[in-house]
């Protein structure tokens, strides 16, 4: 009892300060949790690389996917002559009707589509709008019903062909060239190299355009211009020079055999 008592009163007549000190401060004891203000800004989410009609591919088992691509670019460049001569409103967008039934069939997703082909429709309503300011309101529907028509129609054969049997129906087509010297591999590189150049320039765009915003530039067109076509040069000679260290454009053959 009187050491229990002793020790009790030896700790009551301690200062404060040293209370203060052989007890832990409440923060080291709880989780430190940061003030709204020490908060890390949140991140937007990155944008989805904008891909265009070109890389819409669905799988699926319609009539549409079960075709062969060759019948498929065959037809669109057909209709592609016929829209052409015949441009009128009730063709075009008669046309126009038919590609639009024709891409729902295919079952593709909606969202997607619609922000890929949204730069073309924008496109398709400008032309049309000064078609009408120039001339009249049915050379304007005829061109633009032509115009969108003719998008959404291969937009239709992206989305139920395989990017790797297009290509191979491209090199099979350009197979008659060989007599000439044109090899057909070559044909298909040039193709793809199109296909992928489209998405990643339009990409190229947008960066250029948030560093001005960043540089608080956004309303200088040089702005945009000058980087967006120096780096467009620069991926080309990178482009080239990747090509060039294949092999690829010394004008030989790939399928010829070294002699």
């Amino acid at each position: 009892m009187t050491a229990e008592f002793g020790s009790a009163r030896s700790t009551s007549e301690q200062s404060p300060s040293e209370q203060s000190g052989s007890a832990q401060p409440l923060s080291a004891q709880s989780p430190s949790t940061p003030s709204p203000s020490t908060q890390p800004p949140r991140r937007r989410p990155a944008r989805a690389r904008w891909t265009g009609p070109l890389g819409l591919y669905t799988p699926g088992s319609t009539w549409l996917h079960r075709l062969s691509p060759g019948y498929k670019i065959a037809a669109l460049a057909a209709l592609s002559v016929v829209l052409t001569v015949w441009r009128t409103p009730a063709v075009g967008l008669s046309a126009l009707g038919v590609a639009v039934v024709l891409l729902l069939a295919t079952g593709a997703p909606l969202r997607q589509t619609s922000r890929a082909l949204l730069p073309v429709v924008v496109v398709g309503v400008v032309l049309g709008v000064f078609q009408w300011w120039s001339r009249d309101l049915s050379a304007a529907l005829a061109v633009t019903g032509t115009l969108l028509a003719l998008v959404v129609l291969a937009t239709v054969v992206t989305v139920t062909s395989p990017a790797d049997r297009v290509l191979d129906t491209v090199v099979r087509a350009a197979g008659p060239l060989r007599r000439v010297g044109v090899s057909p591999e070559v044909v298909g590189l040039t193709v793809t190299l199109m296909l992928r150049s489209v998405p990643l320039l339009v990409e190229l765009a947008w960066e250029v355009r948030d560093a001005a915003r960043a540089r608080g530039l956004e309303r200088s067109p040089r702005a945009y211009l000058v980087p967006f076509v120096l780096r467009t040069v620069a991926r080309a000679h990178r482009t080239g020079d990747a090509l060039a260290a294949r092999g690829i454009l010394d004008g030989e053959d790939p399928d010829e055999e070294p002699r």
